[in-house]
C-alpha cells in the first residue's frame, strides 16, 4: 500500500521546480525577443545614413542602434581613453569623447583607436558613424588623426538565452529526481520497520 506523501516537503520541491521551469520558458521568450532584436540591427546596418536627432530620456533608444548617423557636436567634454580594439582586432585605446547636440543631448563618440592611451585634440564638429550596442557613436572615418576602431557588429552581441533556458529545466528535472529518490529511499525505510 503506497504510503502517504510528505505534504510539506512535496509542497516546496513542486513550487520550486515550477519555479524553475517558468524561468526556463522566461529565457525562451528572451531568446526570440532577442533573436527579433539582432535581425532589426542587421537591418539597421543596410538602411542609408540620417541624422541623429533629438531623444527623450537619457540615452541613445534602441531603435536607432546600429544606425549609420550623423551630427555635430557643438559641445565638447571629456576626452578619455578606453581599451578597445581597432578595424584589425589589434587591442589598444579607443578615444571616447562626451559630446552634447545641437538640441542638447549628450552622447559618447569613439574618436578612433590608438596603440597608447595618450591624451588627444579634437575641437568637436561633425560626425559621421555607426551607433553601437551601448549607444556610443563609433566615428567612422576616425577623426583627430587616429586609426579607425573596430566597427560595430550586432552579431557580437551574446544570445546565449537557450542554454539558460535548458538550465533552468535541467536544474527542475534534477530537483524531481533527487527527491523521487528520497522518498523511494524513505518509503522503502518505512516498509522495512513495519
Amino acid at each position: 500500500m503506497l504510503k502517504r506523501l510528505p505534504l510539506i516537503p512535496t509542497l516546496v520541491v513542486l513550487i520550486a521546480v515550477a519555479v524553475m521551469v517558468r524561468l526556463g520558458c522566461w529565457q525562451l521568450d528572451r531568446l526570440y525577443q532577442k533573436e527579433a532584436l539582432l535581425a532589426l540591427y542587421a537591418k539597421a546596418g543596410q538602411a542609408p545614413e540620417r541624422a541623429l536627432e533629438g531623444w527623450d530620456g537619457p540615452r541613445v533608444p534602441d531603435g536607432l542602434l546600429y544606425h549609420r548617423v550623423w551630427f555635430d557636436c557643438a559641445r565638447l567634454g571629456a576626452i578619455a581613453p578606453r581599451a578597445g580594439h581597432n578595424a584589425k582586432g589589434d587591442t589598444g585605446w579607443a578615444q571616447v569623447a562626451d559630446c552634447t547636440t545641437q538640441q542638447g543631448d549628450r552622447i559618447e563618440v569613439v574618436l578612433g583607436w590608438a596603440s597608447s592611451p595618450a591624451p588627444v585634440r579634437w575641437q568637436g564638429g561633425l560626425v559621421h558613424g555607426t551607433l553601437n550596442g551601448g549607444g556610443a557613436l563609433v566615428a567612422d572615418p576616425p577623426l583627430a588623426g587616429l586609426a579607425a576602431n573596430a566597427k560595430p557588429d550586432p552579431s557580437a552581441m551574446p544570445n546565449n538565452h537557450l542554454s539558460y533556458a535548458l538550465q533552468w529545466f535541467a536544474f527542475a528535472l534534477t530537483a524531481l529526481v533527487i527527491y523521487a529518490l528520497a522518498l523511494r529511499k524513505r518509503l522503502a525505510a518505512g516498509g522495512e520497520g513495519g
